[in-house]
């Protein structure tokens, strides 16, 4: 690398990075610090060196959902290092590695720590980071100070093994915490009047180039092969988070119907769009076969399907599938899906009737939020980012299916608010394309300084559409929103509690963040037409897009609709 001999610390941060971008790490997230320097300057080297991309951003937090947002750039996630420094940065990272955990993404975190002779003394920024995330990576592994640079391949094989689940199926979040000795900087002799910057400039791009690179150790699995499922029962496909867009196919062949989640990558034309209401409703009481795909967090009519133990209930998945109810009859790693009988055929055409019928029904019992969401929905873009609570539930509940290729994603692997603009940013960086974000004031509110662009830092074309209800519109559709209408003592307690009102001024915040801002009114026809207008437009840059709506219509356009699925059904059964 250099011809100045190079403390220890930095001939492990080295030899660490050289293997990970050898083991196929070509995205890099890195937060400032003082221990983590020598993964600084090794990361600095490798993205001179063209092996990988480094990002900077200010905050751990954000660091973490944007290394998220960049392990699902592409078509299939791929392993993407996010790196800190030690002590309460690397909890920050824990949202971040929760929500990898539960989605199956192959988040590598590399953490540095203090010595081990300084634990337990009361050092600076020191504390137990060994098993700091729990249970939640697929593998954690420590390596101390003087950890011998050679013996870095098999520690780096195995985490990235672990990430992307080659042996067990089973992607998710790997942590290698790596301890450093002073001094934590690289050699360098500064010479004449171009001073250090010009020899460390010269430091970091010397001696790495493509050619230099090790093979990676080679991890070979063992794949079974498919369940056959027999033809001939009435089947419902659920699709739930990344199930991905070839089992809208299957189903279609098999004469299955598909109710899809907006992020299943199923939501294509011919799926059922009101599948929530339909099956409330008692549409799917004869169905004799439930599969379930991807990871579905969206409805409790649907969860109540799947907990039946009238139907028989296949799950396709991996080491952690999802059988809630513990009724699942078999779990297989894919199916061969058979060619449809007239019976299946005649199951798929009932259900293509009822949600017609329904669609047409409720064609005018749309909340604000959900005639919002479906402009959002139509409007074209590459990338288009869900936030959680009720910004995917109104796209659930109003979006038709869409054939313009854009890719849904969402953080439904624990289905929390925090980090989705980082997400988000992590998509745009990833992809290189325009990415549009559909959250709530809440969910903005949570994660808005991942707005913030460092001054070095690459510009990101993002968009984020932001329902502002000034606060948690989910509640009024829930248990405690149903108790708040019954009188006003019972309101008073629901708005301080559960609705929390609030009155940040979104278009301030936005121009303090350096994003340009725009709002509309959501709950007017002209407002609508203005946001659709708005959407039209290229992405660029950073922006915010504020729609003003309310809440309190949520319960009852929920209910009106209920009611309107009952009579479709009931003439169906006559």
């Amino acid at each position: 690398m250099s011809h100045f001999p190079q403390p220890p610390s930095i001939q492990l941060a080295r030899a660490l990075v050289r293997e990970l971008v050898a083991a196929g790490v070509r995205d890099a997230v890195l937060a400032p610090g003082s221990r983590s320097s020598p993964l600084a300057y090794a990361l600095a080297e490798a993205h001179h060196a063209g092996w990988l991309r480094l990002t900077v951003r200010l905050d751990e937090r954000g660091a973490g959902f944007v290394a998220l947002g960049l392990t699902r750039a592409g078509a299939t996630p791929r392993p993407v290092l996010v790196a800190t420094t030690s002590g309460t940065a690397v909890a920050n990272l824990h949202p971040a590695v929760l929500e990898a955990s539960h989605s199956g993404d192959p988040l590598v975190v590399v953490s540095a720590d203090r010595p081990h002779e300084w634990r337990g003394t009361g050092a600076n920024q020191t504390t137990d980071q060994v098993g700091i995330f729990g249970s939640a990576p697929r593998h954690a592994a420590e390596l101390p100070a003087g950890f011998r640079p050679e013996a870095v391949r098999g520690a780096v094989a195995r985490a990235i093994v672990a990430a992307t689940g080659v042996l067990t199926l089973d992607p998710g979040p790997v942590h290698l915490n790596v301890a450093f000795r002073d001094p934590l900087v690289p050699e360098y002799a500064p010479s004449g009047a171009e001073g250090p910057a010009f020899e460390l400039e010269k430091l970091l791009v010397a001696g790495w180039t493509a050619e230099g690179l090790p093979a990676p150790l080679r991890v070979t699995p063992v794949v079974p092969g498919p369940l056959e499922v027999p033809a001939g029962k009435r089947t419902l496909l659920v699709a739930g988070d990344r199930a991905g867009e070839r089992w809208f196919a299957a189903a279609e062949r098999a004469g299955w119907p598909v109710l899809a989640e907006p992020s299943s990558g199923a939501r294509l034309p011919g799926a059922i769009r009101h599948y929530r209401e339909l099956l409330a409703a008692g549409l799917g009481t004869d169905a004799e076969r439930v599969v379930l795909v991807g990871h579905p967090t969206l409805s409790r009519p649907v969860s109540r399907l799947l907990a039946r133990t009238d139907a028989e209930v296949i799950v396709v998945g991996g080491l952690r599938w999802t059988d809630v109810s513990g009724t699942a009859a078999r779990v297989a790693g894919d199916l061969t899906v058979p060619a449809a009988t007239p019976a299946d055929h005649a199951w798929w055409d009932r259900w293509q009737q009822a949600d017609a019928a329904l669609a047409e029904a409720a064609s005018g019992i749309r909340s604000a939020a959900e005639r919002a969401a479906l402009a959002v929905w139509e409007a074209e873009v590459p990338t288009l980012v869900l936030g959680s609570s009720n910004a995917i539930r109104a796209v659930d509940g109003a979006a038709p299916g869409r054939t313009d290729g854009a890719r849904v994603v969402a953080n439904r692997g624990l289905a929390g608010i925090d980090g989705t603009i980082a997400t988000a940013t992590g998509l745009a960086l990833g992809t290189g394309s325009p990415v549009r974000a559909l959250v709530g004031d809440l969910t903005f509110l949570h994660d808005a300084m991942s707005l913030v662009r460092g001054a070095l830092e690459a510009e990101v074309d993002l968009q984020v559409v932001v329902l502002n209800d000034a606060g948690g519109a989910i509640f009024e559709t829930l248990e405690p929103g149903a108790i708040s209408r019954t009188d006003r003592h019972a309101r008073a307690t629901f708005e301080r509690l559960f609705a929390t009102p609030q009155q940040v001024d979104i278009g301030a915040l936005a121009a303090g963040l350096d994003a340009s801002h725009v709002g509309v009114d959501g709950r007017s026809e002209e407002g609508l037409g203005a946001l659709r207008e708005l959407l039209a437009r290229p992405i660029t840059g950073r922006s915010v897009v504020e729609v003003r709506i309310g809440r309190e219509e949520l319960a009852t356009v929920s209910a009106r609709r209920r009611e309107a699925a009952l009579r479709v059904v009931a003439r169906l059964h006559s």
